[in-house]
């Protein structure tokens, strides 16, 4: 996930996560007694974040989706280098790839004026995320997973049956899945992660004026400034949080592999045909998938901290 959203489209985020009940300690109202005001101050931070760069949105979202997959909703993914373990940053994944993490570490700070050492660097991430009052309670890891990183996380090269795997092991549905992966309706990616997909078609899986299009702003050769080469990942309404996505995977034109992947004669071609036609039914279902996500295996109660700095321990 690379992504960028404008203000309508933040905001249809926003209405789009609805309450829900929550599990173990995680809660709608874990703040209000101890700092009343973290998420109003949250929200102020990000909406500030993304109407300076529509682009940052996805990206939040994108991070929230790369910290829940590697040992759970932890903000592990914010620690950098220590002498006990190596950064998720550096991840193949991650470097390079992976941004917003000024944006919470702004957010923190505010958050810390205003209330020190109570509200976990977890929780503002899914905040950021979702920007949604409810589910929280998360505590912050001790330690970052490189390893985990790098084995977990989904490339934009595999297979359906592998990404339908990968999902299921931290309990997410094909459906969810999809859903979670109409999030590239809005933001951008990088030149290296597509190059291959425009210049061979020889599946024919690409339509060809959509490949031609893409060619143009990302060079066969490959180098360090022509791979950052940026493209929307949606190309009729970049900016707007729709159902556009799943329409151009029909007429194959997905811009990553992964993307095309969820419609080629596959088993989840149904769903993303019923996403294409009802645009409703698939924002109802990101909800949905978002709030399952942000619950994978959460640290709470007693267990982790809450790291005053997200950085570091």
């Amino acid at each position: 996930m690379s992504m960028g959203v404008s203000g309508q489209a933040w905001l249809i985020l926003v209405v789009l996560v609805l309450g829900t009940t929550c599990e173990a300690q995680l809660s709608s109202t874990f703040y209000d007694n101890t700092c009343p005001k973290a998420l109003p101050t949250i929200r102020k931070v990000i909406r500030k974040a993304v109407s300076k760069e529509r682009r940052m949105a996805a990206s939040l979202i994108r991070l929230h989706f790369h910290d829940c997959f590697v040992h759970g909703c932890d903000a592990s993914i914010l620690l950098d280098d220590s002498s006990a373990f190596q950064s998720e940053k550096t991840a193949r994944p991650n470097e390079n790839s992976v941004r917003g993490y000024n944006v919470i570490d702004q957010a923190k700070a505010k958050v810390e004026k205003i209330c020190p050492g109570v509200v976990s660097c977890a929780d503002i991430l899914a905040v950021a995320a979702r920007d949604a009052s409810f589910s929280l309670g998360r505590r912050d890891s001790t330690a970052a997973y490189k390893d985990i990183a790098n084995s977990d996380l989904p490339s934009f090269r595999v297979s359906l049956q592998v990404l339908i795997s990968r999902f299921n092991t931290k309990g997410l549905s094909p459906r969810d899945m999809v859903a979670l992966s109409g999030s590239h309706t809005i933001g951008q990616a990088q030149c290296f992660t597509f190059r291959d997909r425009i210049y061979n078609n020889s599946n024919g899986d690409i339509d060809v004026g959509f490949a031609a299009t893409r060619q143009r702003t990302c060079p066969l050769a490959s180098s360090p400034t022509n791979d950052e080469k940026l493209a929307p990942l949606e190309l009729v309404t970049p900016n707007s949080f729709d159902n556009n996505y799943f329409k151009n995977l029909i007429r194959k034109k997905g811009l990553l592999p992964s993307d095309q992947v969820l419609y080629s004669g596959g088993s989840t071609d149904d769903i993303v045909v019923e996403y294409s036609k009802h645009s409703a039914t698939f924002k109802s279902d990101f909800a949905s998938a978002m709030i399952k996500m942000g619950d994978i295996q959460p640290l709470i109660g007693s267990a982790g901290i809450v790291r005053r700095i997200c950085s570091a321990i």
